[in-house]
């Protein structure tokens, strides 16, 4: 009787898609899920920040400066009056706009330029990969400050383009390599003898095949994206100043009186930043395990 239960379940399982599988494997995941449920619910506090906070976030009040939680203001004023948790939650929505967008961006021009190279090979393959190498030489942190120092007057679109444009290298590398794997079997064949063209065969049979690892590229990018705003925006290079974000809060701590003496100007922030980037990574590590076939179902 059990060895028919196990016959029955071992071809249940041969029934299921790839995709069924993974699904199933990351929502038994409980750290991925965990870390899933967290990003949901603060990238939507983020977009729903009018909504869940009255004040102001660019509202100076001198009357309200250096206010310790629970006055009138649940996580305290900064040194210019703002409320913190208003900066908090519009700071989540630029620094999570800016982490999105610069991630789409990236993806779409690493599996572009990826996904060419690794199917045509050739000289294409050694143009794409040229040119590749020489943005990667580019020192990042001096490119993107400088840039971003350049086009300060666009906000945070300047720096959302800059990232885009220096970030996608890896990325691309890493879509080539699948790419090449993927165009020796034989369902690529076949679609080729048929009078596939080139565009239809890597969009209907290569892309979705090689998409597990352009999501997990996605997921480390995303995390990539958030830290490098954080960090430019900290060292006055990022988001304009007068805008909210995770960075600019963080801006206060360099102060040694703040670090000292208020705690709640510097430390939300930072636990958001970390919360995320790690929630962010738990999530893409749970979604390579679950499209791994190695891991246990």
């Amino acid at each position: 009787m059990e060895a028919a239960e196990e016959v029955k379940l071992e071809k249940k399982a041969k029934k299921q898609s790839p995709w069924s599988i993974a699904r199933r494997k990351l929502w038994h995941n409980k750290l991925a899920m965990i870390s899933l449920t967290f990003l949901v619910v603060i990238t939507a506090m983020a977009y729903m920040a009018p909504w869940i906070t009255g004040y102001d976030p660019g509202r100076v009040d001198i009357m309200s400066r250096n206010l310790q939680p629970g006055e009138g203001h649940l996580l305290g004023t900064d040194s210019s009056g703002r409320d913190i948790w208003t900066l908090l939650m519009y700071g989540a929505r630029t620094s999570l706009t800016i982490g999105f967008v610069a991630t789409f961006a990236v993806i779409m021009i690493a599996t572009v330029i990826g996904s060419t190279a690794g199917y045509f090979g050739g000289w294409v393959d050694s143009v794409l990969m040229r040119f590749t190498d020489f943005v990667m030489n580019f020192p990042f942190l001096v490119f993107v400050i400088v840039l971003a120092s350049i086009f300060r007057d666009a906000g945070i679109w300047a720096l959302i383009i800059v990232l885009s444009v220096l970030s996608w290298t890896g990325a691309a590398r890493v879509v080539r390599s699948k790419v090449m794997s993927e165009k020796e079997n034989e369902y690529v064949m076949a679609a080729t003898s048929i009078g596939g063209t080139p565009f239809k065969v890597i969009r209907k049979h290569i892309l979705p095949n090689v998409m597990t690892t352009i999501i997990v590229q996605a997921t480390l990018l995303l995390a990539v994206m958030i830290v490098a705003e954080t960090a430019l925006s900290f060292l006055g290079f990022g988001v304009p100043s007068g805008t909210p974000s995770w960075g600019n809060m963080m801006t206060e701590a360099r102060d040694p009186n703040v670090i000292r003496t208020q705690w709640w100007v510097w430390i939300p922030p930072g636990l958001a930043i970390t919360f995320t980037i790690l929630s962010i990574n738990f999530i893409g590590e749970g979604i390579k395990d679950a499209f791994n076939p190695r891991s246990a179902r």
